[in-house]
This record gives C-alpha cells, structure tokens and sequence, in this order.
C-alpha cells in the first residue's frame, strides 16, 4: 500500500514531508519522491528504492516551499523506476496518488491525441494530464477537480498540488483511504493518521467519494455530488511512541512481544470477568437467527479465520464457509437468507476484502467486521464492529494483528453459542476462563526466544520447508509457512499432517525440515503418527509441542520447542508465537530485511 502525505505549513515543508515518508516505510514501497511549490514553480525530487536515496537526492538539491505533497509508491503500472515514481508534475500540477486508475489506457489514448505527452509507465499520470488541461484553459483548480473526478474508474486517494495556488492541496478519495489533519496555522492530508502523527492528532477522515479543498485555515469537504459536507474531528491517539522500536531491533519483534500487552487489552473489551460472561457490541441483528456464517479474508487474517472456522462449528453449531477475498465474487456464492459475513482485516481497507463485503451487503447478508482500524471503511460500513486493539502494527509480516483476531473470534464464537442455546452459564464460565489466561500463556511462550535464536540456523540453509498440524493446528502450519516465506524467502509450505501420505511426502529427504506443530491433546497421537512417517523417510523434524508432548515424542528431532501447556481453546494463539519467532531468527539469520521484505506491501488497498 502507498504512502500520502501533504503539508501546507508555516515553514518549508520539505523535511517534515520525509520525515512523513519515514514513518509510512512500514506499508511496502519500491520509489519515493516529493514535491513542492515556491517562487511560481513546481519542483520535486523522485528516487527509486529506498528512502535513503530520495534523502540524499534532497541533500543534494533541497526543496524550499511552504506546501508541498510526498509519496511511497508500491509499483502497480510500470516498473519501479525514478520516471515512474510519484510525485507526477506538470508545469501546472503535481500529484501523488494510491490505487489504480482502471480506464486510464483509454485515459490516455484520449490525451494524447490531443497532443499530451507522457513521461511515465503508469496510470496516475493520466490524472495529472486531465486535471493540468483543464486549469491550461482556464479552469480554477476545483472546477478541474471536479470535472475530472468522475471519469476516474477505480480506487484511489489523490493529493494534488497546483502551481497558480501555492497555498492550497485538493484531496479525493474514492476506494482508498484519506485523512485530514488540522494543526496551530497548517493543514495536512495523509493516507491514515499514522503519516501525521508528529504533525497532529486532530483528524477528520474522509468518506467514500469524498474530495476536500485544504488550506491553512483549514479543509472544505465535499461529498461525491459535490455539496459540502462537514465530517467529525477525532483525536486519533497516534503517537510517536507508539511507532518507535525501543529496545528492539526490528519492528517486527517487537510487535511480537507486544502480544500479552495487546492481546489483553483485546480481551478487556470482550471479556466480563466479575460475571465470567462473555460481551459483545450489541449488533442490530438477532444474532440466534443466524443460520450460517461465511468468512472471508486475505493472507494471515484468512488463517485467523480458519481457526475461528473450528470455533464456530464447534460450539455455536453453527455451518461456516470461507474464503480467500480475491476469489469470493467469482465463485457465484451462494448466500442464503439469514447469514452473516465477517470479514476480517488488519487495516480494514483491504481491497479485495472490502470488494466481497459490499457484494455481500448487496445479497441481503448481515455483516461484520474484526479490524485494527475503527474508522477504517469496513468498521464504518458494518453492522457489529469488533474492533481489536493491537495499536499499530508496523512490519510487513503481520503477529500482533493475527493474534488479537483470534481472541477476537474466540470471544465472538462463543457469544454466538450463547445467543443459538448451545453454551450453558458453566461451559461459558470456563471459557471465559482460559481465555483470559492466552496473555500468559503467550508471555510464557516468549521466555523460549533464546532458545529459537540458537536453533534457527537449522533452518536457515534450506530451501524448501515444510509445516504440519492438524485441526486448528492446520491453519497454524499455513501460517507459519507464510512468516517464513514473507520475510527468509525460504519456500515453505503448510499441510493438514493427515493429507503428508496423499502425496506430499514424497517430498521428504534429509534436506526438507518439517516443523510439526503438536500440542499434547486429543489430536496429538494422529500427529505424531504423521511425524514419524516423515522421520521414516530421512526428515529432518523441528517438533514444536508443551512438556508432554516433547517428552513422549522429541526422540529423533533435530530441535524440540517447548511450549506452555494450555487448553486447546488458546492453544492456536500461544502456538502463533513460536512460528513467529522461527521465521524472524531464519529471516535475521539470512540477512533480509524483515521489517519490509521486498514485494510486499504492509495493507493491499488494490484488486
């Protein structure tokens, strides 16, 4: 996902704006650039790769202005070269923007038989071209806007500087999201308040379609029809603290010891503890009357799903399909009457995520949403909005998010049992109980860090991985194989243990470690039975279990990985931890950079 920010300030502006691309590494990004209106010009400064390279173009020739816009391009249309990175400037704008212009080839081809020529590969040059053609005959810079604004097909958040007007931005949203900042003398827009908060807390989010004329005085709203529109100030809480990597050396773990933390603040809102109840936002839906649940999700949420697809099933007795976002709509789903859609999404902007709630919104399905962000799209189109609290999350590989969403689905399976009549007062009482314990049991869990680091090496040298679990377990596989392709680029794969004999153990030679994830319980001795099928064959297997399990089944391993002893119910939370810190010490260990592996970006806002 890009990165926007936009400063019409007091001073120049050109330092504030990287410190702002700074803080917006974390979302993925190939190129940088920035641009700026002073003395009737405007001017910019574009790298690609690193933001180091943009920092010492700027060094190298500074960029005076008192307003001014900046970019962190992840590449769509066109490579990521320095032609292609945004800002994209005419003599009479500039522009940054996030998301995909769908129909700018005919866009294009428009332009530039009317004599446009283009410098670059990508779509969001168009835009700067329709909206400079405009302002050349005469057009005031929101007339233009608002001429060209319809004929964009897509997604995108826009910033745009205009050369006639240096002490003005236009912003628009439309499928991506925006910000507005309000400071003492300076306005701000940014892709989310995390690119602002040095800057301001004060923030007014834009909505769908919303477009926004921003001075030093502040922001005129207009909505998709062009009437104002005045949209609430919050205090976003976003500090610069809470962004910093303290004692850590990478985000990524510091994120995972910040899971007890969070995951209790998490179960604080869910959690009665005086009367051992369970409590959810009261949605405004009977929710006995759901028949069936389907969920759909992206990458790591999509796992935490699977998990909650156990839960579900289990105690509320409830039917539950799922599905990976991208292929939801294409499917023909069936959605019958009396069903709810979760969706589930760290940044609540996920584009294909986003795609299939509105598709089910329009077949009738009741809707909600387990999201990091609470004024995020899909929190404001929901109908129950089960928020998690796991502050910002900055590297790429998500940890603390997947872990409050399963005690997010815990809680909300069992409140589900409780309102269809399958959880008496007892079994809710003990669930309640173990979940409060997952904060512990995770913290106890982080104590085996050491002793991960020393065996990561193991790892470290191969070139394919394989995980195995079964039943909730199974999803843990899948997610564990996803950190360590994320950020080792190891080629790993995740397997139900039980599916090894239906062909994937003729992968198996002393090359191929296999983790197996085996927590002592009901399923334990199927697993292991599957575990030394592989060790039959020449594997080499890392198991990871509690105590008992490695007690009766370490014999033969190459490394053993002792977790807590917890209830099955906490288990894949707890379990999330050591698959965390194994690809973070292989990653480290390869010399990748964890915090934003390449190709990928921290939140997908595109299809």
């Amino acid at each position: 996902m890009c990165g926007i920010i936009g400063i019409i300030g007091r001073d120049d502006v050109a330092q504030r704006l990287t410190d702002g691309l700074k803080r917006l590494e974390y979302r993925g990004y190939d190129s940088a650039g920035v641009a700026t209106v002073h003395d009737g010009l405007i001017d910019r400064r574009r790298a690609e790769g690193k933001l180091a390279n943009l920092v010492r173009e700027m060094a190298e020739a500074p960029l005076p202005g008192t307003t001014g816009i900046a970019h962190t391009r992840w590449a769509t249309h066109g490579a990521p070269t320095t032609n292609n990175a945004h800002p994209h400037a005419t003599q009479d704008v500039a522009l940054v923007h996030n998301g995909i212009i769908e129909n700018f080839k005919p866009l294009r081809e428009e332009l530039m038989a009317r004599g446009r020529t283009f410098d670059s590969q990508t779509d969001t040059e168009v835009v700067a071209h329709l909206v400079s053609e405009l302002v050349e005959q005469g057009a005031s810079p929101r007339e233009a806007v608002e001429q060209v604004l319809p004929r964009l097909h897509g997604a995108f958040a826009l910033a745009i500087l205009f050369r006639s007007h240096p002490d003005m931005l236009i912003g628009a949203r439309l499928g991506s999201p925006l910000v507005v900042g309000y400071g003492d003398g300076e306005t701000y827009l940014g892709s989310d308040a995390l690119a602002l908060a040095p800057l301001t807390q004060r923030i007014a989010y834009l909505e769908e379609g919303d477009w926004v004329i921003v001075t030093k005085d502040g922001a005129e709203i207009f909505d998709r029809d062009n009437n104002p529109v005045e949209r609430p100030v919050t205090i976003s809480g976003v500090t610069g603290e809470l962004i910093s990597k303290g004692n850590h050396r990478h985000y990524m773990l510091k994120e995972i010891y910040e899971q007890p933390v969070v995951v209790a603040q998490t179960l604080r809102s869910y959690l009665r503890r005086m009367e051992d109840q369970v409590s959810l936002p009261v949605p405004d839906f009977d929710l006995s009357a759901i028949r069936r649940v389907t969920i759909v999700a992206c990458g790591t949420s999509y796992y935490a799903g699977m998990v909650a697809k156990y839960w579900f099933e289990q105690f509320a007795r409830v039917p539950v399909d799922i599905d990976v976002a991208s292929e939801f709509r294409y499917r023909a789903p069936v959605l019958e009457d009396g069903g709810l859609m979760i969706v589930i999404s760290q940044s609540g902007e996920t584009a294909d995520t986003l795609a299939a709630l509105r598709h089910a919104r329009g077949e009738g399905q009741k809707i909600a949403a387990v999201v990091n962000v609470p004024t995020s799209s899909m929190a404001r189109e929901t109908d129950l909005l089960l928020p998690t609290h796991a502050g910002p999350e900055i590297g790429v590989a998500s940890t603390k998010a997947f872990t409050c969403q399963l005690a997010v689905l815990a809680a909300f399976a069992a409140n589900l049992a409780r309102a269809k009549g399958r959880l008496d007062a007892k079994a809710e009482k003990e669930l309640v109980r173990h979940l409060a314990e997952a904060p512990a049991a995770l913290n106890a869990a982080l104590a085996y860090d050491e002793s991960i680091e020393a065996m990561a090496h193991l790892i470290a040298g191969a070139r394919d991985v394989l995980y195995l679990g079964r039943g909730p377990d199974y999803p843990l596989a899948l997610e564990g194989a996803l950190k360590l392709k994320e950020i080792s680029y190891i080629h790993a794969e995740g397997y139900a243990a039980g599916e090894m004999k239906h062909g994937p153990i003729a992968l198996i030679d002393d090359q191929v470690p296999v983790i197996v994830l085996a927590p002592s319980g009901p399923l334990f001795e199927k697993t292991v039975s599957n575990m030394q099928e592989v060790q039959a064959r020449g594997g080499k297997v890392v198991l990871i279990s509690d105590y008992d399990g490695v007690a009766a089944a370490g014999e033969g391993c190459i490394a053993t990985i002792t977790m807590p002893k917890v209830h099955p119910l906490i288990a894949p939370m707890v379990y999330a931890v050591p698959v965390q810190l194994l690809a973070y010490h292989v990653a480290v260990a390869k010399g990748t950079d964890v915090d934003q592996p390449r190709n990928l970006a921290k939140s997908v806002t595109v299809e």
